[in-house]
């Protein structure tokens, strides 16, 4: 009888919230490559963290903030690389993340190696911004936007749409929280960058 090769069938993992699976640099970076239909990151611990896909509402946002930095940069003059959410950066404290929206100087941009251009960007964005979306929990948001700061970042924003709350993190500063702001401003980090809020809420 001749001998037939056969493919293991793949199945599916499901885990409980409160067991965590630790992985390597290297087996994260095949794991994301893998499925990159997930919204997947690691946390400096090396915990491996699996985001739900966003929802509508939420995408819907996430572009239009995507649109309005890269507008910034392509018709008003704007300076540096942006970057969208599926973008991975490996943080000098060892976690691999992927903001929702993020920007890199152009000198840091230039800095960085054809190879490292290619995979997840050995740097953290000098500024971020994190979407809060109906499952995200706010604590674990405003962890991770510290984190961002703690590893260089220079300017920060954690929006809000569910109470249309803007956190603002600076370098250096506590964080600064804004209730129902029209506009937030690049500052001195993106200058001449100012976001319309009122058109991402709609």
């Amino acid at each position: 009888m001749p001998y037939t090769s056969v493919l293991p069938q793949t199945l599916r993992l499901e885990l409980p919230l409160d067991v965590t699976l630790q992985v390597t640099q290297q087996q994260f970076e095949t794991i994301a490559f893998v499925n990159r239909d997930l919204r997947i990151e690691r946390s400096a611990a090396g915990e491996l963290i699996v985001n739900p896909p966003t929802g509508g509402e939420t995408g819907h946002r996430n572009i239009k903030i995507a649109y309005f930095l890269v507008k910034w940069i392509e018709e008003q003059g704007g300076t540096g690389v942006p970057f969208d959410s599926s973008t991975g950066f490996q943080l000098p404290n060892g976690a691999d993340r992927s903001p929702d929206a993020s920007w890199l100087t152009s000198e840091h941009w230039a800095a960085l190696s054809p190879e490292q251009r290619q995979g997840f960007i050995p740097s953290c964005p000098d500024f971020v911004i994190e979407l809060r979306s109906p499952s995200d929990s706010l604590l674990k948001l405003q962890n991770k936007m510290q984190e961002y700061m703690d590893n260089g970042a220079s300017l920060g924003w954690l929006i809000n749409p569910q109470n249309k709350q803007v956190e603002i993190y600076r370098s250096g500063q506590q964080k600064e929280t804004l209730e129902n702001p029209e506009t937030l401003s690049g500052e001195h980090i993106l200058p001449g960058f100012i976001l319309d809020l009122k058109r991402v809420w709609s």
